[in-house]
């Protein structure tokens, strides 16, 4: 029966990976536009941008310990939690821009989206509804 043990041990592993939501960037359904590019998306939430097609200027994050927030940056623009966080540290300090707004969990998010057409956020596609629009599937 010990032989099992790594076994057991890797498919617990594999399963956790398995198990990660998968996360989508929505925007309000009026905004006028179907898809953004995962580049677009990046340079937007890392404030490379001020503003993306469709006329949107208003960033949405997920509070720091938030899974899905860390899913966002790692796998949509290659940054760690904390490099995000140096980023718009820096970026802040110079006034050259301003960060994401934070709000409390993706049910705000799609709130606020669902109001503002100007507004785009990322949330678990699990959560998706008809308030907002499913525009890029970060994977």
């Amino acid at each position: 029966m010990l032989p099992l043990r790594p076994l057991i041990f890797s498919l617990g592993l594999l399963g956790g990976a398995a198990a990660q939501a998968q996360v989508v960037v929505v925007v309000n359904p009026k905004a006028g536009l179907d898809s953004l590019s995962t580049e677009q998306v990046a340079a937007f939430f890392l404030g490379k941008s001020s503003s993306l097609p469709g006329g949107l200027s208003q960033a949405l994050d997920l509070p720091e310990a938030n899974a899905a927030r860390d899913q966002f940056y790692a796998k949509g623009a290659g940054k760690s939690a904390s490099q995000v966080k140096a980023t718009w540290a820096r970026l802040a300090f110079s006034g050259k821009a301003t960060p994401p707004k934070e709000l409390a969990n993706a049910a705000e998010v799609k709130k606020f989206v669902g109001a503002h057409a100007d507004a785009v956020g990322y949330i678990e596609k699990a959560a998706v509804d008809g308030s907002v629009k499913v525009v890029l599937t970060i994977e």
